[in-house]
């Protein structure tokens, strides 16, 4: 068989542990025997980002800006423990998505996988809720810090036109630690921007919350802008397209979520959609099964799983053993850069064999062959196997080259 050609390049991001040894398995038996694949190829383990004083992390995301799509494996954010871990490190270095993030300007779109023999936890939910996680700033790019003695602490700007503003943030009278974060304007209206347009193009309703009546000037920033960009220039294509915007604060969201059907997109600043995120993918089953793409608004999209590196497997696997970890969230971060890659360059064949490998896994799903992180959690009487991974990718690889 002809292997399906590609003109553009997209960017690989290689990871770390156990998902680094899945990345290889689902090129070699998925993507290489179907697909003359083209990549721009950026090691992002743990031990190159610290050779190269993460440089190599900045390079990929201004490639990722460069070629528009990439494909992405997760990696390690050391902290203490990672540090005595890996004793060659010379710091902890920060997280590579935020980096990423930070760069692209994008906001993250995390979805899960759904199967009809798992059925999600919240009964009423009928259709995936997606997450749109803002991915810049706040707690994320926050400077902290303790102090020891009673004192005053301030928050102070200073303009270069050499005003100043200043706020006392709070005087005590022993021990306290203190925390200083931030957003701008450019990137919220970014994050608004990249949400509006990813609910269009979805053709869904699109939910907002914050919790504005406390944090009124900070929050009130977020509500405000969203409601600026959606009356200035997205209102009329929500009608058209018959679908809502809807703002609401995130504990009546976190409510309203509960009793909801799904089928929605609900935007969230970026530690709420950190948490929520994971809420969501265990409400419908396992994290192993979400997804998560990167947007920009100018298009650039950067497709990865939202889980870990899956540590504890990777040590049965350096053990010699055989490990039953989920690899459907990379698969589908391969399917997804190679469908946009197909789009952008017009190779309908790639595009829809990035359709064709998503079918062939789920197919294998509900053929009852699966890892068995799965078993648990699928409807009583349904017929399921567990296997290994390498078993469940082989199985996957069978009904690809079959067109099932």
């Amino acid at each position: 068989m002809e292997k399906i050609k590609m003109t553009t390049p997209l960017v690989e991001m290689d990871g770390d542990e156990m998902t680094r040894i899945l990345w290889g398995m689902i090129k070699d038996k998925l993507i290489l025997p179907f697909v003359d694949l083209k990549t721009e190829y950026y090691d992002l383990g743990l031990l190159s980002r610290n050779a190269t004083r993460d440089q190599i992390t900045v390079d990929a995301a201004n490639a990722t800006r460069r070629l528009g799509v990439a494909v992405k494996c997760a990696t390690i954010t050391p902290n203490r423990q990672r540090m005595e871990e890996y004793p060659e490190l010379t710091e902890m270095w920060r997280s590579p998505n935020g980096t990423i993030r930070a760069i692209l300007d994008g906001t993250a779109f995390r979805a899960p996988i759904v199967l009809p023999c798992i059925k999600p936890v919240v009964r009423n939910w009928e259709a995936p809720i997606t997450i749109a996680r803002h991915a810049y700033g706040d707690m994320y790019k926050a400077v902290d810090m303790t102090t020891e003695e009673p004192g005053t602490a301030t928050l102070t700007f200073r303009g270069e036109s050499g005003a100043e503003k200043a706020l006392t943030v709070q005087t005590v009278r022993g021990p306290a630690v203190w925390q200083g974060q931030h957003n701008t304007e450019d990137s919220i209206r970014a994050f608004a921007r990249s949400c509006f347009q990813y609910a269009l193009s979805q053709k869904q309703d699109l939910w907002f919350s914050t919790k504005d009546t406390i944090a009124k000037v900070y929050d009130g920033e977020f509500k405000r802008i969203f409601e600026e960009e959606y009356e200035a220039s997205y209102k009329e294509l929500f009608q058209k397209a018959g679908i809502t915007y809807f703002y609401t604060l995130i504990d009546d969201a976190v409510a309203r979520v509960i009793r909801s059907r799904g089928g929605f997109i609900w935007a969230l600043k970026n530690y709420d959609g950190d948490v929520m995120s994971d809420m969501i993918a265990a409400a419908f089953g396992s994290l192993a099964m979400m997804t998560s793409v990167l947007v920009s608004p100018d298009g650039t999209m950067e497709f990865e799983a939202s889980h870990g590196t899956v540590t504890r497997h990777y040590y049965r696997y350096l053990k010699g053993e055989r490990t039953s970890t989920n690899p459907m969230a990379t698969i589908f971060a391969w399917s997804g850069a190679l469908k946009r890659r197909g789009e952008l360059d017009g190779l309908e064949d790639l595009a829809r064999f990035g359709e064709e490998l998503e079918a062939a896994s789920l197919k294998t799903l509900e053929d009852g062959v699966m890892t068995k992180d799965l078993l648990p959690l699928v409807e009583p009487g349904f017929p399921a196997q567990g296997v290994d991974s390498e078993e469940f990718l082989d199985a996957v690889a069978a009904r690809l080259a079959a067109g099932a």
